[in-house]
């Protein structure tokens, strides 16, 4: 179960680690395939999952499992290269122990990244969508269970997840990085099996852009500690339900390998801009 104990006693022996740690530090979350957008920071720190006792293990291929802290644009950065899923067992609350422990750090901002089909057939596999909305439709909640006030409110408000400054900047930063950056709405899913033709049909029906199996509960837990958000998913392939093409998870990591240099020029173009 997580808790406000596990999360500090995990902060600590990730503070053992990191003793230059800083208070204005900026979170991101890496998705399938993308562990190279941020290929290099500098003074980096590289730990694996599997040095940090209570931490989860990511068990999917194309998520390194590493954290990383360093510096971008002389910006203090702390990366989570690889996350955690429900398809591979997590309850919600686990999934989101990345977003817990950013919190627990004390870090104010978070970039959620992600591989995702698009279901807008205006979008292309190799687009980037800046999340501007999403529809949780795994059926499970990250705050379900006890509710601990040191983290947030019992009954939190999400009319405003994805932070519109962020988002302006991005758009922003794209523009000065030319970048092509859709907008649009993510629909989360548990997985791990893609979706079929009639359920993409209703995504699109139900006013989504996209469809992973990651993002939203990670974005609900970060709203909960009051932290500001921003969601960028890859575009990894195409779902048109009148002819849809066969999909394969090495497909998906190919695809987000070949989209992580407009990745990783966006995000830095944008973490220039932030104070």
């Amino acid at each position: 179960m997580t808790s406000p104990d596990l999360t500090s006693t995990i902060t600590s022996h990730i503070l053992e680690k990191i003793d230059n740690f800083q208070a204005n530090t900026i979170g991101i979350i890496l998705g399938s395939g993308l562990g190279e957008a941020i290929a290099t920071l500098d003074d980096a720190i590289e730990i694996p999952y599997s040095d940090i006792p209570d931490l989860p293990q990511s068990t999917v291929k194309g998520h390194s499992g590493r954290l990383i802290y360093g510096f971008m644009d002389k910006k203090p950065v702390l990366v989570f290269s690889g996350r955690f899923h429900l398809y591979e067992g997590y309850t919600a609350a686990e999934a989101c122990i990345t977003i817990r422990i950013m919190g627990t750090l004390g870090i104010k901002k978070v970039f959620i990244t992600n591989a995702a089909g698009a279901i807008n057939p205006q979008f292309d596999a190799g687009d980037l969508m800046l999340i501007t909305d999403h529809i949780n439709f795994t059926g499970q909640s990250p705050l379900t269970g006890h509710n601990y006030e040191e983290w947030g409110l019992r009954f939190p408000d999400m009319s405003k997840v994805y932070c519109a400054n962020l988002r302006a900047t991005a758009l922003e930063a794209a523009k000065a990085v030319s970048v092509r950056l859709e907008r649009g709405v993510y629909i989360q899913l548990s997985g791990p099996n893609l979706e079929t033709p009639a359920e993409t049909r209703m995504f699109k029906l139900l006013g989504g852009d996209a469809v992973g199996m990651s993002t939203a509960i990670e974005a609900v837990t970060a709203v909960h500690m009051g932290m500001k958000v921003m969601g960028i998913a890859c575009l990894t392939n195409k779902n048109l339900p009148d002819c849809m093409a066969e999909t394969t998870h090495e497909g998906v990591i190919e695809q987000a390998s070949k989209s992580s240099v407009a990745m990783s020029a966006l995000v830095r173009e944008i973490i220039s801009r932030l104070d």
